[in-house]
């Protein structure tokens, strides 16, 4: 039976997310075509069908990953968006989680290509985190890009750490907590923290 170009479509969009997700919980050297396309429901002779080589797979996984991980921060306060990015929940979530950080020091060690899918995957994370306090003044802007870059370096630094330790270990949890707690102070106010403790002391 001939395949439509819907379906064929379909197929692709298929394999590319279930590459998306290998990829993030066994890295890209983790995963090799066949046993890819047998976890996607396809024969190992249908890849190069759909694509080129492995590595434009990698750039397209990647691409959907942070897609997905963008999704996390649509409709939620900044604040839940840390402590849920931050927890031992999303830590322990590889192929669901965020692909930045799953595979940070794999992307570094790829072709260009997938190098270039990486940092524009990252470009429109910012953006879409950026989207939320948008300033139409370009000085307010672009400090607003500053707190976020740092913001998410630090959260994704912590992640990738949390995770190189033994899943029993305590430094494990104490990386999430004290970077989680960090990036939440920095995102308070100035003065609102000293005036909450007062008013509640009053109380």
């Amino acid at each position: 039976m001939k395949v439509t170009k819907a379906q064929a479509a379909a197929n692709r969009a298929h394999v590319v997310e279930t590459a998306s997700q290998l990829f993030r919980e066994r890295g890209f050297d983790g995963v090799g075509v066949a046993d890819l396309m047998a976890a996607a429901g396809f024969t190992h002779g249908g890849f190069y069908k759909q694509f080129g080589s492995k590595a434009d797979l990698m750039a397209e996984a990647m691409v959907c990953g942070i897609a997905q991980t963008g999704t996390l921060a649509e409709g939620v306060e900044a604040s839940e968006f840390i402590r849920h990015y931050l927890s031992r929940a999303h830590r322990d979530s590889r192929a669901t989680g965020c692909t930045v950080a799953a595979l940070s020091g794999d992307a570094a060690r790829q072709p260009d290509s997938v190098r270039v899918a990486f940092k524009d995957g990252v470009e429109r994370l910012l953006a879409l985190l950026s989207q939320k306090g948008l300033s139409s003044d370009p000085a307010e802007a672009a400090q607003a890009r500053v707190r976020i870059l740092d913001v998410l370096s630090h959260a994704v630094g912590a992640i990738v750490l949390s995770r190189a330790c033994p899943d029993d270990s305590p430094l494990a949890d104490e990386i999430l907590a004290v970077c989680r707690d960090a990036i939440l102070r920095s995102q308070t106010p100035p003065g609102t923290e000293k005036a909450t403790t007062r008013k509640r002391k009053t109380v």
